[in-house]
């Protein structure tokens, strides 16, 4: 299987990769800084699973859910925000996105993401 962390943050992304890299080798995991670098890379890479924030500059989340999805509908999409409103968090569902979930994300919370795939 293939990942995409998606995160403005250079950080963010930093700190979810590690908690991955616990269960995932590392050649697997690609990541974006935005909306549109995600689906220039899905198109190349074809990942499974997209880790993704909400608020980000060129393309934010919920614009690249669905685009994501007509690339390839099978993608698990697993939004990954400090956005926890009750609103947001229905917006990304209905949207597309398999899991809406507080960052930081760890390294126990990944594992279980990862046995529930």
């Amino acid at each position: 299987m293939k990942y995409l962390v998606t995160d403005d943050s250079k950080l963010a992304r930093k700190v979810l990769k590690k908690s991955l890299c616990e269960y995932v080798d590392e050649q697997y995991i690609f990541e974006a800084c935005n909306g549109l670098e995600a689906l220039k890379i899905l198109l190349k890479e074809k990942a499974d699973i997209v880790f993704l924030d909400l608020t980000m500059p060129v393309m934010d989340g919920y614009e690249t859910i669905p685009k994501i999805l007509d690339i390839n509908p099978e993608t698990k999409i697993i939004v990954v925000s400090a956005d926890v409103q009750e609103k947001a968090k229905e917006k990304v569902l209905s949207l597309g996105a398999m899991l809406h979930i507080e960052k930081p994300i760890n390294p126990v919370k990944m594992k279980e993401i990862l046995e529930a795939l």
